[in-house]
């Protein structure tokens, strides 16, 4: 299997107003591409959004879209919330400036950066100060991108 390329929340050719919304990361699906999304709980409801609840999601939604989700809970009630449930098989996780994080499917995320760890998930490389190697970029499992059309072109 290849490397994987997800969209950060559902950006095609950068940061983008579109930001989380449902529909563009349905774009992101559409387009054979991973999504990771921003989850907030709040009193038993879902919502998109980075910095607060934006656009509202039912549990439905996320589950029919598990395969392609990588999901960064926002605050303690959707942490809560998906590990309590039983039905699915997201892929998600929590962090705010960890180094590493492992996501709930044993998944290495981490901070845009950081040195890779093979087989990890290399996130925003194109934020890093320091320009890392394409042979250290080659190591990651995926890439999660600002920019995933680009560097699919570059990595495919």
């Amino acid at each position: 299997m290849g490397m994987i390329f997800i969209s950060h929340r559902g950006n095609l050719h950068g940061p983008s107003e579109l930001e989380n919304h449902p529909g563009q990361i349905e774009e992101c699906m559409r387009r054979n591409l991973e999504c990771e999304i921003d989850l907030w709980a709040a009193q038993g409801k879902f919502y998109l959004g980075h910095d607060e609840p934006q656009y509202k999601v039912d549990l439905e939604w996320l589950i029919s879209h598990e395969k392609k989700l990588w999901v960064h809970c926002k605050n303690a009630e959707s942490l809560e919330n998906l590990t309590s449930l039983t039905n699915h098989s997201l892929n998600y996780f929590w962090h705010q400036s960890d180094d590493y994080v492992i996501t709930s499917k044993k998944y290495i995320w981490v901070f845009p950066g950081r040195d890779l760890i093979r087989g990890s998930i290399a996130v925003l490389p194109e934020t890093w100060k320091s320009s890392k190697s394409t042979k250290q970029m080659t190591t990651a499992f995926g890439i999660c991108t600002d920019y995933p059309e680009t560097f699919r072109k570059q990595y495919s």
